[in-house]
């Protein structure tokens, strides 16, 4: 049995009201939130480090193939350890995690162990920061109001990194971002909840 097969709707608690409609539906790419969220990049240039620097010794300490090779044994099995669980984690999430767009809201729905979905109203959005990888792929940032806090442990990995103190919930590592950032840009300034003072944050660059 599938954890999300009591959902009338993929990715949604209830059945839409009248009036409102999906606009866009999409996941975590598996391999880049593997890069940009378990920064299995990093983790496998420090591992490489590591037996450089352990290959290097015991070359240098002794002359025979074995020993070497069994040096580096334990930093080999380390490295496979590491990177399977962070390949692991990263399937997991991506697999578990539906994002939906529609007129009114955007609905996340993640959680690997406990699953949960957090509906989150244009109204409760101030602004929205783009942030494109090299993969094609991108996070989009929310700002939410001052009474809309959320908690950063809660939503993590669907959360913008070291922004501990205001948290703010990310589409993280998604295909197209610069398209599915202008459909929620016009989704919410076309909503009659959302100011239209806010209308130069949406979805600018982020740094």
């Amino acid at each position: 049995m599938n954890e999300h097969e009591f959902e009338p709707v993929p990715g949604l608690p209830a059945v839409l009201p009248q009036g409102e409609r999906i606009l866009w539906q999409g996941a975590p790419v598996r391999r880049a939130l593997a890069r940009h969220a378990f920064h299995v990049r990093g983790v496998s240039l420090y591992f490489v480090a590591l037996l450089v620097w352990h290959g290097l010794s015991a070359w240098t300490g002794s002359a025979q193939d074995t020993l070497w090779f069994g040096a580096l044994a334990p930093t080999l099995l380390g490295a496979a350890i590491g990177l399977g669980i962070l390949h692991l984690l990263a399937w997991l999430n991506a697999r578990s995690t539906l994002y939906t767009l529609t007129n009114r809201r955007l609905v996340m729905r993640f959680g690997v162990a406990i699953p949960m979905t957090v509906n989150i109203p244009f109204s409760s959005l101030e602004a929205a920061d783009l942030r494109e990888h090299g993969d094609r792929t991108g996070d989009l940032a929310l700002t939410l109001g001052t009474d809309s806090r959320v908690s950063y442990l809660v939503f993590w990995p669907h959360v913008r990194p070291w922004h501990f103190s205001r948290a703010q919930p990310t589409l993280r590592a998604i295909a197209e971002p610069g398209r599915v950032a202008d459909l929620l840009r016009e989704a919410a300034l076309g909503s009659t909840v959302q100011s239209s003072g806010t209308a130069s944050q949406w979805a600018s660059s982020a740094p």
